[in-house]
């Protein structure tokens, strides 16, 4: 296959993944309540437009089973069957299995057909209709007898002579517009779509091509009449242009019928052409001199294409639909080339901070036209790594509607009924985070299935609807992207976690824990509550898989449970993993980054503002309430616990759960943007460490993780052994 020819195929699998989701989109809304004709026709148009596209690249399995999901949606659209509940289950098996083959049609391979028949036979008997009146009396029926009377016709041997009905004529005119070209659409292959129907006479018109020193590339000048001899019919026949929609001037008419005329095929050969018979001869090439000009090239480049229109006899696909309708343009890059931009921008910000450093040391005055030229250079540095991070940004749409794949599985198997709602499909991550969150992600969906949603007889019992319901939502918090899943089941069964957790060794028994503390159990490897191993739980593998992802993505997961409601599974992710807004501290000798969206306030205590509490804590009043003061010297080794935290600088962290807690530091340096660099391929996951950066003196800094430090924190802020007198003890309320 040429490469002309594989890039035409790859771009047909890309618009697949495009049309599959707008099905996906259309059957959810359908499974929500919506019955008007139009979301009907969005799923039947992107089956449609695959089974076009599918034919032209000869996948056969494809074809045949879209087909079959085609005639049922047909079907529909006329009104002749009811979008019931076990209908849309069988739109949605057949959505997936739709996915399935594109993906093996572009890995060259096929499906099964034990996969396909169970849903091929489901299809057929969908569109099974019986009759008005199912059953005929025999007595009743009586057979009508059929006059065969013709003029001019004495015997059967007369009747011979008369020869079958002529076959269908269509005079097609086709005219690319410069859009069809540049979006990789090949007319040769459409016109080749077109011989395989029937007998063809092909003609190109260029008449109106100028002499090569005149020729203007951008402009299209060339136009093809087909006429056509097949019984196909029109609406197989535009079929063929349906990738062109828009993109070409289209008309179809039926020619007069001519008896036994048969058209010779003058096209034998539909190769691709060279480079040197591009084009033919102008000397020789034919040209119908009845032929109408074609439009002004301009005018239909201009043109922007049109909505969506049910196929009439001559459809003008050119003509303007309004600005409004006309779809944005957009290019498609290797994914190397933005990682090797994103490279680029993470040196052109520690060059940046280099030169800015350079410029401090120098004693030169903020007023100077260097500082403010090097203001304006930091402030567009910014707005760059702004765009390119929005280049790598994704909805989390794909994601979530391969979720709701995952709950149909999960519920089948199970013997559950579930229904999965989504919400904030277009909240935008890093594509990275997209594609690593996949696995993590699933786990928890089937987790929520498999466990979390009791049986239809218990949620009957308990007064619960017999549909459990999963919810997966995004949402944008302080700086970083939060995913949840929740669904309404029986909660965390808290005894029984522990109960397990003590029987398998994993805490020791009768330890005091509180009911986080229990939650928490679920993450520990080799953790699990089923009882029986099968498809989904039971080997002690899924919920520490799922917290090992997220903390390699610079995320954290929490749990919240309310026995009897339901649990919900909280993910916070950063939205990109190479640049981040950072706070620059020192902590005796060691500078550290802190990222800026854990940073709630600073604050600067006074004497008496810290209160002790235990042996060797302390806590600060913040705001009529009390929260733990970390040193985060103490925490990392590098210095001994404080005597007195009189003037100390205090940086106060949020958690996603409402916690907080007052962080020490002896210095805040600096505010600026890090690119951030991995250590996990290196060292593994370090408590409390992120990942590292290169500041502008080229000095190395760590990049810390505030929320592990807060977690695995000993909260040791002063030595046994200090003076004190009568220390001032505060209560604390959680």
């Amino acid at each position: 296959m040429s490469d002309a020819m594989q890039e035409i195929r790859a771009s047909f699998f890309v618009e697949c993944e495009e049309l599959l989701e707008s099905l996906q989109d259309g059957l959810q809304a359908m499974q929500d309540g919506a019955t008007d004709t139009e979301t009907v026709n969005i799923v039947f148009r992107a089956v449609h437009s695959i089974k076009g596209g599918a034919g032209a690249f000869g996948l056969d399995q494809l074809v045949m089973f879209a087909h079959s999901f085609e005639t049922v949606m047909d079907e529909l659209r006329a009104g002749r069957i009811t979008a019931d509940d076990n209908l849309l289950a069988l739109f949605f098996q057949c959505g997936d299995l739709l996915l399935d083959l594109v993906r093996a049609a572009r890995d060259d391979t096929e499906l099964s057909e034990d996969q396909l028949a169970p849903v091929l036979k489901q299809l057929g008997e969908a569109v099974d209709l019986e009759p008005e009146d199912e059953e005929v009396d025999p007595a009743e029926f009586t057979p009508m007898a059929l006059s065969l009377d013709l003029p001019g016709l004495d015997d059967m041997a007369d009747l011979a002579e008369v020869g079958p009905p002529a076959t269908p004529r269509y005079h097609i005119r086709f005219s690319p517009q410069h859009d069809l070209y540049t979006s990789g659409n090949e007319p040769l292959f459409l016109l080749r779509a077109l011989r395989d129907f029937g007998q063809a006479q092909i003609t190109c018109v260029v008449g109106d091509v100028p002499l090569i020193d005149k020729y203007d590339q951008a402009q299209n000048l060339l136009t093809w009449n087909i006429e056509l001899e097949s019984d196909v019919g029109e609406d197989m026949i535009r079929e063929v242009f349906d990738f062109v929609d828009g993109l070409c001037k289209l008309s179809i008419e039926p020619m007069p019928q001519t008896g036994t005329d048969v058209l010779a095929p003058t096209l034998p050969d539909l190769d691709p052409p060279s480079a040197e018979d591009a084009l033919p001869p102008l000397d020789t090439a034919p040209v119908d001199p009845a032929e109408p000009d074609p439009p002004a090239p301009e005018a239909e480049t201009t043109e922007p294409a049109p909505p969506s229109k049910p196929a009439s006899a001559t459809t003008e696909s050119g003509k303007s639909g309004g600005n409004s309708t006309a779809p944005k343009p957009t290019v498609r890059v290797d994914l190397e080339r933005i990682d090797r931009l994103v490279n680029l921008v993470g040196e052109l910000v520690i060059n940046q901070s280099m030169l800015s450093q350079s410029v401090a040391l120098s004693g030169l005055s903020g007023n100077s036209q260097i500082a403010a030229g090097l203001d304006e250079f930091q402030q567009l540095t910014r707005d760059i790594q702004d765009s390119v991070m929005m280049i790598r940004a994704q909805p989390v749409k794909s994601l979530f509607q391969r979720m709701a794949r995952i709950v149909r599985e999960s519920a089948s198997d199970v013997g559950k009924t579930v229904r999965l709602r989504t919400e904030g499909e277009s909240t935008e991550i890093d594509k990275t985070v997209i594609e690593r969150l996949a696995d993590p992600l699933t786990h928890m969906i089937r987790n929520a299935v498999d466990h979390g949603l009791e049986s239809t007889e218990k949620r009957l019992e308990a007064g619960k609807p017999a549909e459990g319901r999963v919810n997966l939502t995004a949402s944008h918090r302080s700086g970083r992207v939060v995913i949840e899943v929740s669904d309404d089941g029986g909660g965390i069964n808290r005894p029984k976690v522990k109960s397990i957790a003590e029987e398998k060794g994993l805490i020791p028994p009768d330890q005091t824990m509180s009911d986080s503390d229990i939650d928490n159990l679920l993450f520990m490897p080799g953790f699990s509550t089923a009882s029986e191993i099968s498809n989904l739980s039971g080997r002690g593998v899924g919920m520490d898989v799922v917290k090992n992802a997220i903390s390699s993505l610079g995320g954290r997961i929490t749990i919240v449970s309310d026995p009897g409601k339901g649990t919900t599974f909280s993910i916070s992710l950063p939205l990109t993993l190479a640049v981040l807004d950072g706070m620059v501290v020192r902590v005796g000798t060691e500078t550290l980054v802190v990222p800026l969206s854990a940073i709630s306030e600073t604050l600067s205590l006074r004497a008496g503002d810290s209160r002790t509490l235990g042996p060797n804590t302390q806590v600060v009043p913040v705001r009529d309430s009390f929260v733990p003061l970390i040193d985060l010297g103490t925490e990392l080794g590098y210095i001994a616990p404080r005597e007195s935290y009189e003037g100390a600088i205090v940086l106060l962290i949020s958690q996603e759960n409402g916690d907080r807690a007052a962080m020490v530091v002896d210095a805040i340096e600096d505010q600026r943007q890090v690119v951030i660099k991995g250590l996990q391929d290196s060292y593994g996951h370090v408590p409390g460490v992120a990942a590292a950066t290169i500041l502008g003196d080229g000095q190395i800094a760590l990049i810390l993780d505030p929320i592990d430090l807060l977690t695995n924190a000993s909260g040791r802020s002063r030595t046994e052994t200090a003076p004190s007198a009568e220390p001032e003890t505060a209560e604390v309320h959680p």
